[in-house]
Parts: structure tokens; C-alpha cells; sequence
């Protein structure tokens, strides 16, 4: 049956002395009169705020004062339904884990390695501190110190040592995720977490190897040294390379189809994926990598991977560690690690003359943006040689005009 509909109204009632219709016995007139109430004068908070909300259903609040409900029902009710903020009181009641669940079940689609992460940092960090609290007691004081005591003492879980400002970024990333799916469930009308500040991340020292480093570093690795070589003259994630076949490979056109990547993730080992941004792209190899990649892959199949492990699957990336790290030590480079050499390949490309565009497409970035925040500072080099060729190109016309004026 269809709930009849019912029209806004609020209103304030004073619950000691209510108002009542009192019938004079003489005339029959009907008036209106405060009487006092046998069974709730003195009895818990005087006056009640009543309104019905957007689904039509009564709602009232006890307040200690008049000025307290009416204020109650002009800004909190009024406003919110007006604006279409109002939401459930009874709703917004639930604790924060049963809605960060809710959330966490919805991420079921990305990356396995994601998801882990999702899950590590609402098990370490997010839970212990707001598992418990009802959505509608989180208030963004708290917030703000949770995240400055991450900072500091590195919460619950971690007393006494901080947190990098990476993984406190990270830890109210998910708070905040979980706060907005609260609001899209109409479990909260604002977010308590807008405006928090939050550590700044401090800018991670990139290593860039010269080629001749990257030869020394090649020749000591080993039965890696082709893979030393190939990434730092790609610029392939090491995932990506450890997840490409034979198939992926055209020696004829020096091209790699990257579609691939291999991460491990806790709990369920190594897992292979599509690519960070989804995408498949192809990157070009110099031609010295010809006959090193040819050697690599012959007598394979085409499903089998170009760079595997001792037992020919997936490579971890611990077994290539152990071999770099003594490669650098041997050769006395200090702090080389697999991404170093994807630094590499970006820098030897752009003083190779290569655009910024053509070396987003090489490293599989989203944007170029992205790319000019990871390396913009290797053009500075550019800065003479273009300034020069301007003025070559100014002179000439400068010339030119000079000698039709002439003429």
C-alpha cells in the first residue's frame, strides 16, 4: 500500500507546558491554552524540534532550550533540505568499519596489488583508530590530529616511530575514499575530512647513469647484463619486462608491445596484470640490443618470457636485486636500484634530442604533464642551443630584409 504523502512542516513544542484546546462549557468556543503536563514536566529536556523529512517520515530532537530547537530546525533542517544535504540521522549512525567494508567490496575490480594495499592500510592504520566510531561522531579536528599523530608517532599500531609522509598520504586517502562513498550512500551530508593538511612528500633524489656507467653496471651483471641493458635504454618498468614474451618482442622493427606487467602482492605471490594505465604501447629498442635480445630468446617459445627466473618463470625482482646490488658494489655505484634505470633511459633519451612527448609514449606515462614533473629539469640543457638557433633564424631574416631594402 502507498504511504500517503506528507507535506514539510516544523515546528517547536514545549514537552513540560503543551499547548491544548480547552472547550468553554457556556459558549462552546474553542481556545488554546498552556497546561501542565502531569508526566513530562521536570522530566528530561523541555522543548522538542519536530519536522518531517524528504521521505516524509516525522523526526523530532530534544533540546534544553527554545532558541536551541528553533535554531536546530532554521540552520540543520531547513538548510539541509533545501539544498539536499539532509541526510538519515539514523543512517549516519553506522560505524565507519561497517561503511569502509562496504567500500573495500566495491575495489574487487583493480589491480590485486591495489587491492592488498587498500586492505593493508585500513587493517594498520584506518581501522584501529575509526572502526569503532559512528560516521556522524567523525568530526575533522580529529582528523587533522590523526593525521599529524601518523606524522609523529605513527598511530596505533606503530607507537612511538612516524610514518613517512608517503604512507600517512596514503592512510587518509583511504579515510577520505571511504567518507566520500559515505556521502554518494547518503550515510553523510558533508565530508569531515574536506581541507585536512596533509605531510608534503619530499622530492625523491633520481639517479641518472651516464652510458658509460650503464656499461660498467651491464658488465657486472652477469646473465642480466642484457636486461641491465634494456631497461636502461627502454625505460620499461621492471614488471613490464619481466612480464614480456617472446611474442611481445619484433627484433625486425625494434619494437617491444608492452601490454603486461608482473607485481608480487602479499599473500598472493606474483600476479600479472595489464599495464598501470591499461594501455598497451610500443617502445623501441637501439640496434645493439638486436643480437643480445636475439640470443636471449632463442629456441623459446613464443608464450615463454624474454627475462626469467633460474626456473623459468616469472622473475622476482629479489633475484635481480641480489645481482644489481653486487653489480653496483663492484663497479662502486652506490644506491642503484631497478628504477634507476628507468631514470636512465629518460635521461639518455631527452640528450638524445628526443621531445616530451615522444618520451611520455616511451615510458608509458599517463600525460606529458607527468612526465615534465618527473624530468622537466633535463631540458634546461636545451636552453642555449634553442636560444641560438633563434638567433641564427632572427639574423637571416634580418639579413634577407636588409638586402631587399637594398635593392
Amino acid at each position: 500500500m502507498a504511504k500517503t504523502k506528507r507535506y514539510a512542516r516544523t515546528g517547536v513544542e514545549d514537552r513540560w507546558f503543551p499547548t491544548v484546546e480547552v472547550v468553554d462549557p457556556l459558549t462552546g468556543k474553542t481556545t488554546k491554552e498552556k497546561v501542565k503536563s502531569p508526566e513530562r514536566h521536570g522530566k528530561g529536556k523541555r522543548w522538542r524540534a519536530r519536522y518531517v523529512d524528504p521521505m516524509g517520515n516525522e523526526r523530532s530532537k530534544l533540546f534544553a532550550t527554545k532558541a536551541a530547537a528553533q535554531n536546530f530546525l532554521d540552520g540543520d533542517v531547513t538548510t539541509k533540505v533545501v539544498t539536499g544535504t539532509w541526510v538519515d540521522p539514523n543512517r549516519s549512525g553506522i560505524q565507519f568499519a561497517a561503511v569502509a567494508e562496504k567500500w573495500f567490496a566495491t575495489k574487487q575490480l583493480r589491480k590485486p596489488k591495489t587491492v592488498a594495499g587498500y586492505r593493508s592500510l585500513l587493517d594498520t592504520l584506518v581501522l584501529p583508530r575509526w572502526g569503532h566510531v559512528p560516521l556522524i561522531d567523525i568530526e575533522y579536528e580529529d582528523i587533522q590530529a590523526w593525521v599529524t599523530g601518523l606524522s609523529v608517532s605513527g598511530g596505533v599500531r606503530f607507537e612511538g616511530k612516524g610514518l613517512s609522509a608517503s604512507r600517512v598520504i596514503q592512510a587518509f586517502q583511504v579515510l577520505d575514499q571511504v567518507l566520500r562513498f559515505a556521502i554518494k550512500s547518503k550515510r553523510l551530508a558533508v565530508n569531515p575530512a574536506a581541507e585536512i593538511e596533509k605531510p608534503s612528500k619530499s622530492a625523491a633524489e633520481k639517479q641518472f647513469l651516464t652510458h658509460r656507467q650503464v656499461l660498467e653496471l651491464a658488465m657486472a651483471s652477469g646473465r642480466f647484463r642484457t636486461l641491465v641493458f634494456f631497461l636502461s635504454y627502454t625505460g620499461l618498468r621492471f614488471g613490464e619486462a619481466c612480464a614480456l614474451r617472446v611474442s611481445g618482442l619484433d627484433l625486425e622493427r625494434r619494437r617491444i608491445a608492452v601490454s603486461r606487467s608482473a607485481t608480487a602482492v602479499t599473500g598472493l605471490g606474483i600476479v600479472e596484470t595489464d599495464t598501470k594505465n591499461h594501455a598497451t604501447r610500443a617502445v623501441p629498442f637501439p640496434d645493439f640490443l638486436s643480437k643480445p635480445l636475439a640470443d636471449a630468446v632463442e629456441g623459446k617459445l613464443p608464450t615463454d618470457y624474454v627475462f626469467p627466473s633460474k626456473d623459468g618463470e616469472v622473475l622476482p625482482l629479489g633475484e635481480f636485486r641480489w645481482v644489481l646490488d653486487a653489480a653496483s658494489s663492484a663497479v662502486k655505484m652506490s644506491g642503484v636500484v631497478p628504477h634507476s634505470l628507468r631514470h636512465t633511459a629518460a635521461s639518455l633519451a631527452i640528450s638524445a634530442g628526443a621531445n616530451i612527448k615522444v618520451v611520455q609514449r616511451m615510458l608509458g606515462h599517463k600525460t606529458a604533464t607527468l612526465t615534465l614533473d618527473l624530468y622537466g629539469h633535463l631540458f634546461d640543457e636545451d636552453l642555449d642551443p634553442v636560444a641560438a638557433a633563434l638567433d641564427v633564424k632572427a639574423r637571416a631574416v634580418a639579413d634577407e630584409l636588409r638586402t631587399f631594402e637594398a635593392s
